[in-house]
């Protein structure tokens, strides 16, 4: 894994968070409530392939 890889992941949880909070500070709660689930959803779609890289070594690691 790569130190930007970390980089983008949080830069995505700044810009969810501020909106976040733009969204509700304006009364719009149902949007913030969308925006927060799309963000954790685009950083669980980051970490899909890396998490079978990694299910990938531990299984060569082991012979299984």
């Amino acid at each position: 894994m790569d130190v930007n890889f970390i980089f983008k992941i949080a830069a995505i949880g700044i810009i969810v968070s501020v909106l976040n909070t733009v969204l509700v500070r304006s009364g719009r709660d149902d949007q913030a409530m969308f925006t927060t689930l799309a963000g954790v959803i685009v950083v669980l779609m980051m970490l899909i392939p890396e998490i079978s890289e990694l299910f990938s070594a531990v299984k060569s690691l082991f012979n299984l």
